[in-house]
């Protein structure tokens, strides 16, 4: 018997809420979280903008929680926000949402991947093991062949995991969310107790401009940052924005529970818990690990601004702090976060994928289940194939992939609060407190929309890039062929 067809094919229900917090949460924490105090928030925002920017996007996505965890119990199956998107709005809306959630998920997976070579490079400190084979460059950046061999192999790998069941993938989430909380903790506490953290280190605390320094300091005028320093109401406003804006992509992940809702086995009342324990930590997470970049590194404007490459801030906060002990921490919870990451985003990918396919959205092929193993396997090695471009592009590639999830999530929690609006009309809910919140949800993910897509003077940093926009029309192209070849069959279904 094929192994890919059964006369009722479906998902399993094997996981616990601890699985699926674990799922959302190394979602919600991958690499960015890492490195992107020295590329974006410390530049862009500072500590205060960051923190004040991650705890109004919480709130935000706590609200947008709210919609999922009503809709969820109303249409519990695979697909989330497209079933609840094609149950209110019908099937070309369903596809349009479908098919940038896809790009949501799926981007953060090659994202990821891009930064186990620095990893290892920056452990190792100084023999550049990856550093192998043939080489060249994208946007300035060097991919080495050793680089992309190991990114492929752990790609691959944690793809026939999410194949082989996802009873096993929950357990290896649940080992590696739990891995990478404990790590930040504990450098949270170290940076708290040790004297080499300073408040003096922090200013200036709502960033810098970063393009106006570097290039100072290329004609050697670069003397002293707070000539570059943010300041007054539209310069503290802007630091905020720039972090706030891609808010969507940085709690991205808490949105990946309905993907699995056909594999619970527990109760849909405790997903509104599950989701707001998953964005606290978060939150908590971001904010951590940016102060203590700055707190801990002197003069960390400096490295940025001096630096060829984007400096791992965090990395040498940990060194300062903790010497080798805090290099292996660091080790430790980046780690956690990318393999977590890739493998939270490689299942709610192919459930989505399985859930469009099965309603004649994308071609039946992907909508078939591993008898064996109960898991969407051709939509899983889909999501593999795509997401090996991660470590052909390279590590400036991440900042693209960063939009396009942004973009994706933006319009899947749109959809998710206006069909909560249109579910409760239907079933002629009174909640009105539910409704504000549905209506607030509308109204922010129209405003990442337009700040991500809409140049905006004195924002610059917060809108898409020419690559960004480049990798968006690509896949909208992509998206419109599958549309025409398949809208027969999405008709008839």
């Amino acid at each position: 018997m094929d192994s890919n067809n059964t006369q009722n094919p479906t998902l399993k229900r094997q996981l616990n809420p601890i699985h699926v917090w674990a799922i959302a949460f190394g979602c919600i924490i991958g690499w960015g979280s890492f490195i992107n105090p020295g590329k974006k928030f410390l530049p862009n925002s500072g500590v205060a903008g960051t923190a004040i920017a991650m705890a109004l996007g919480a709130l935000v996505m706590m609200i947008i929680a709210f919609s999922y965890a009503y809709m969820v119990p109303k249409y519990p199956k695979a697909g989330g926000e497209f079933t609840f998107t094609k149950m209110c709005f019908g099937k070309t809306t369903a596809y349009i949402c479908g098919w940038f959630l896809v790009a949501a998920y799926l981007t953060n997976v090659p994202m990821n991947s891009t930064a186990i070579g620095l990893i290892v490079d920056g452990l190792d400190g100084t023999a550049d093991i990856l550093k192998f084979g043939f080489h060249y460059q994208i946007a300035g950046f060097d991919v080495w062949m050793g680089e992309m061999l190991l990114a492929f192999a752990v790609l691959i790998l944690f793809g026939v995991l999410n194949i082989l069941g996802v009873k096993k993938a929950g357990f290896v989430q649940l080992v590696l969310a739990g891995l990478l909380a404990v790590s930040v903790i504990t450098l949270t506490v170290s940076a708290l107790i040790s004297s080499q953290a300073s408040w003096d280190n922090i200013p200036p605390i709502w960033g810098f401009d970063k393009s106006a320094a570097i290039e100072a300091a290329s004609k050697g005028a670069y003397t002293n940052v707070d000539e570059f320093a943010h300041g007054g109401t539209m310069g503290i406003m802007s630091a905020i924005l720039a972090t706030f804006a891609i808010a969507p992509w940085a709690f991205v992940g808490f949105d990946t529970i309905p993907q699995a809702a056909e594999e619970f086995k527990f109760s849909y009342k405790k997903v509104s818990i599950i989701m707001a324990v998953a964005i606290l930590f978060g939150c908590f997470v971001y904010v951590a690990n940016n102060t203590i970049a700055a707190a801990a590194v002197e003069k960390w404007p400096d490295l940025i601004v001096e630096s060829s490459s984007t400096p791992w801030l965090l990395l040498e906060a940990a060194k300062r702090l903790l010497g080798v002990p805090g290099m292996v921490l660091i080790g430790v919870a980046v780690s956690s976060a990318v393999l977590s990451g890739i493998m939270g985003f490689y299942l709610a990918s192919s459930r989505l994928m399985y859930s469009m396919s099965r309603d004649g959205y994308l071609p039946k092929m992907f909508g078939r289940i591993d008898a064996r193993h109960g898991t969407p396997r051709n939509a899983m090695i889909f999501c593999i194939i795509i997401s090996l471009s991660g470590p052909v592009l390279g590590r400036e590639a991440l900042g693209w992939f960063v939009d396009m999830s942004a973009i994706g999530a933006s319009i899947g929690y749109f959809f998710t609060c206006a069909s909560t609006l249109v579910t409760m009309k239907r079933f002629k809910d009174g909640n009105a407190g539910l409704k504000v919140m549905a209506v607030t949800g509308v109204i922010f993910s129209l405003g990442f929309a337009v700040l991500q897509l809409v140049p905006i003077p004195g924002l610059e940093a917060v809108h898409f890039g020419k690559e960004s926009y480049i990798m968006l029309l690509v896949w909208i192209a992509i998206g419109a062929a599958f549309y025409f070849v398949q809208r027969k069959k999405m008709n008839a279904s």
